[in-house]
């Protein structure tokens, strides 16, 4: 890449991202769906130095969040401008948080992309194949990361050490709907209850599940009960948030499709209505119908 040391002092961007949720119920780390809740961050070139503020916009508290070097869309704005070859002589960022944290909604994936797709605005480059890789290298996997990035339904793998992922236009049939707890979880303690081996009947359950679950997801919803059916790690992870797994459990007593968003406690439901039975108690958390983004990212010189 031609090196870019002389960005002019001014120059601003502006990223709208969505958020995400992943798996949808047996798509482990494979299938994620860009949600129309979104995050915005604000970016222009200085002198020198760097000055984050972050601001909650809906996010339901940011205070335990750096606003250093470490600050999560810093180090992927830093990463981006690395591989491009670009040198910004300082930074300042605003960053309104609206997708809240650590609930399985794909927060930390939204602000990687948001800090990727800034460093190819500052490069003057077109988003590309390798801005997934950069982003998916964050987290491990590429389900919300590549949904971030290109909206709509990812069917998203890893081959070889690269990441990769196909985008898939959803039903405008369906209607999720997120019950949000207070409750807050780590993906990585999460992970952690997760069993290395599993049973071949299960791995073959959740292969087809998977499968259907596309087919539902674009042509057939009335077989997202069926397809959203997991076997794989929702029950593993039960106990990390009882609440919302009760939740699930009766949502799909009553005939909707349900399951834990990503890495929860967030459950998800893929409705075709926009709303619950009256007959779940949903107490405790906070019901929102949220409509599906189809663009992904969105970067503009302001």
């Amino acid at each position: 890449m031609t090196g870019s040391s002389g960005l002019p002092v001014g120059a601003s961007f502006r990223a709208v991202v969505p958020g995400s949720t992943a798996n949808l119920g047996p798509g482990f780390d494979a299938l994620g769906l860009a949600l129309a809740r979104h995050d915005v961050v604000e970016l222009q070139v200085t002198e020198d130095g760097l000055k984050v503020e972050v601001v909650d916009a809906g996010a339901g508290g940011v205070a335990d969040v750096p606003t250093d070097e470490t600050h999560l869309v810093v180090r992927a704005i830093r990463r981006a401008c690395a591989h491009l070859d670009v040198r910004p002589p300082g930074l300042r960022l605003r960053c309104f948080n609206k997708i809240p944290h650590a609930r399985g909604l794909g927060s930390s994936a939204a602000a990687v992309v948001s800090g990727v797709a800034l460093g190819y605005a500052l490069a003057g480059v077109p988003l590309d194949d390798e801005a997934l890789q950069l982003a998916a290298e964050f987290e491990g996997h590429a389900d919300n990361a590549a949904a971030s990035l290109l909206g709509g339904l990812v069917v998203a793998w890893c081959e070889n050490g690269r990441f990769h992922a196909e985008r898939v236009e959803p039903s405008t049939k369906i209607r999720p709907v997120v019950a949000i707890p207070a409750l807050k979880s780590s993906t990585d303690a999460t992970r952690g209850l997760l069993p290395q081996h599993v049973p071949h009947a299960d791995a073959a359950h959740s292969a087809g599940r998977t499968a259907l679950s596309v087919l539902a997801m674009t042509t057939k919803p009335e077989l997202l009960l069926a397809a959203t059916e997991d076997r794989l790690h929702q029950e593993y992870r039960a106990s990390a948030y009882p609440a919302s797994s009760e939740l699930v459990r009766t949502l799909r007593a009553h005939g909707v499709a349900a399951t834990i968003s990503g890495a929860g406690p967030t459950v998800l439901a893929l409705t075709t209505t926009g709303i619950l039975p009256p007959e779940c108690d949903v107490d405790g958390f906070d019901v929102a119908e949220l409509g599906v983004d189809l663009t992904g990212v969105q970067v503009a010189a302001q």
